[in-house]
């Protein structure tokens, strides 16, 4: 399987890091084309544009500043991303990957005034990431990067798609153990992939 895997953090000797060394390591290991895309080491601009805003519905092309990054979704079986969660959200630069690449005409179709998802490529998702506080307080903000990823995005992907959400919680109290324990976690479920 050709896996994306979308990694956004800026520290390289993170927690979150580690966890994305691993993630690719594990995935090629198991047989998988990986395209790594780390949006901080790619220097992503996570910015939309005026003229992007102008243009949004409008068909691009391959002088598109994003072309390359569409193109690198559009080849992919599977999509895995990695990441914290900051402030109940994505970090920025993800956060401006959604909105800068998942175009119209590519994560969707607008048909008769109607979204129509279209990245049907994409048959399998998986989120691994790492909350500061704890479920109960994620879950009393509503936790939004869960709800996005098993939302918003499985309903853009092929209908049907497993969506799998790998959180682990309360890392400003983790110890070695629980981060062990962890990295366990997702190696097993990459493993698997």
């Amino acid at each position: 399987m050709n896996i994306l895997v979308l990694y956004a953090h800026p520290v390289e000797n993170s927690f979150n890091a580690g966890l994305h060394r691993m993630i690719v390591e594990r995935l090629a290991t198991g047989g998988h084309t990986v395209d790594d895309c780390d949006l901080y080491a790619e220097g992503f601009d996570p910015r939309l544009t005026r003229a992007e805003r102008l243009g949004y519905h409008n068909e691009r092309g391959d002088e598109d500043a994003v072309a390359p990054y569409v193109e690198r979704l559009l080849r992919a079986d599977a999509l895995v991303l990695s990441y914290p969660v900051w402030n109940y959200g994505f970090p920025a630069i993800l956060k401006g990957f959604f909105d800068r690449v998942f175009l119209p005409g590519v994560s969707f179709k607008l048909v008769d005034g109607k979204v129509q998802p279209s990245l049907h490529n994409i048959r399998k998702i998986a989120a691994v990431t790492t909350y500061g506080g704890s479920r109960f307080r994620a879950i009393l903000m509503g936790d939004p990067p869960r709800k996005l990823i098993k939302r918003m995005l499985r309903a853009t992907v092929k209908p049907g798609a497993p969506v799998a959400y790998i959180a682990e919680y309360s890392m400003n109290l983790s110890t070695d153990e629980t981060r062990r324990a962890f990295m366990a976690k997702v190696a097993a479920r990459m493993d698997a992939f």
